[in-house]
């Protein structure tokens, strides 16, 4: 089930990638271009039914105060935080990575595939007819293990979706976990990045994980996947729902709040960028019939809080209607914005940044605002003595 890499040290950003040709071969017939997907349209942080924003002076670099909630704009600059680069001097954390084989999981075995994207169901507007296929797949999980971690204590966690690949290591998390550990910001945590099982939205492996409004995604991390992160890395995770965060963009931030709105006995602390909370799942289920735009439609406002933390951030040029679903539940801009609405009324600890002259992962902005969010998103939490 598992192979374990090498230790990546820090600051090994990339792999070398061959291009072969192929001599001699016949030559392929040209294949046809997609056509190019309509720039989303901006959308104003003033518009009417948006929340009341506090906006910054504008100033490259200018984020949000890490001890407040609310609402926020930045931007349109932005500066890559210093906390992104290796600093001399500050100790250094380690990577290691291994592979998981879904012929060997209990969940999620097989996973799913999709040849084409399907069309609406004309019973129900709100899902689509897809055909899918059974495939299996390998996915690869990367985990960063702080320099103060003291072996045999119980450290606090944070779970990204969307990890990178074997052999490819993203170091940017890890070059910030370092700068912020060291800097007393946030605890000393290990971070846990996992690559999806493949594809993306209805019918693929990725959209069955992350857009399925159910507890099923967080039960197969913390029953397959951190059991062998504590085996492979020798480290321990702490139990304690306080000291474990997720983390993702676009699905994979769905996927985050909806690991903790199902568990909130298992994590408590929830980063989002772009998050995608609109009706994106597959299969249709009659109980959440609007997928994660329901969060902020029925159950956080008809339910009684809990005990989650949440961040979140969207471009102004974020996804809008992005395919052939025209169900009015698609604009992920609006969809954020009720989101910080709905907390808001709820009485929920949130903070929400309305990024100008970004899109859907909100691009450049994402370099500056994440120490940022780490920070704010540990608030409380107690730090280690070895920090």
């Amino acid at each position: 089930m598992n192979t374990l890499s090498p230790l990546f040290p820090l600051g090994i950003a990339a792999s070398l990638a061959l291009s072969l040709s192929s001599f001699g071969a016949e030559k392929e017939p040209p294949v046809a271009k997609k056509p190019e997907r309509p720039q989303p349209p901006t959308r104003s942080f003033d518009a009417p039914g948006a929340p009341k924003f506090t906006r910054l002076d504008g100033a490259p670099g200018a984020n949000a105060p890490v001890d407040v909630d609310g609402d926020f704009v930045v931007g349109p600059d932005y500066v890559p935080a210093p906390e992104l680069k290796v600093v001399e001097g500050v100790p250094q954390g380690k990577v290691q990575q291994f592979s998981m084989d879904s012929k060997e999981c209990k969940l999620f075995n097989p996973g799913i595939a999709r040849d084409v994207f399907g069309t609406v169901d004309p019973t129900n507007p709100k899902t689509l007819i897809v055909e899918t296929r059974p495939v299996d797949y390998k996915r690869t999980v990367t985990v960063y293990i702080p320099a103060q971690y003291v072996p045999g204590t119980a450290a606090p966690l944070i779970v990204t979706h969307d990890g990178p690949g074997m052999g490819r290591p993203d170091m940017n998390l890890a070059h910030v976990l370092d700068n912020l550990i060291a800097q007393r910001r946030v605890p000393a945590m290990i971070a846990i990045m996992i690559s999806s099982g493949g594809g993306d939205a209805q019918g693929h492996e990725r959209g069955r994980e992350y857009d399925t409004m159910s507890g099923l995604y967080a039960e197969f991390i913390e029953n397959e996947v951190l059991p062998l992160v504590e085996k492979n890395c020798a480290v321990k995770l702490t139990k304690d729902p306080e000291g474990r965060a997720t983390m993702g963009t676009s699905s994979g931030g769905s996927a985050a709040l909806i690991m903790a709105w199902y568990h909130p006995e298992w994590y408590r602390r929830v980063l989002t960028l772009s998050g995608t909370f609109v009706n994106q799942q597959w299969p249709f289920n009659p109980e959440t019939p609007d997928g994660a735009w329901g969060f902020h439609h029925k159950l956080i406002p008809e339910s009684a809080p809990k005990p989650i933390r949440l961040w979140m951030a969207v471009g102004e040029r974020d996804l809008l209607n992005p395919n052939v679903m025209r169900d009015e539940m698609h604009d992920w801009v609006e969809a954020n914005n009720r989101m910080a609405t709905t907390l808001k009324a709820k009485g929920y600890h949130y903070q929400y940044l309305y990024c100008l002259n970004a899109g859907h992962g909100i691009g450049n902005a994402r370099a500056q605002i994440l120490p940022q969010a780490l920070e704010w998103l540990w608030k409380g939490y107690p730090l280690t003595p070895a920090q």
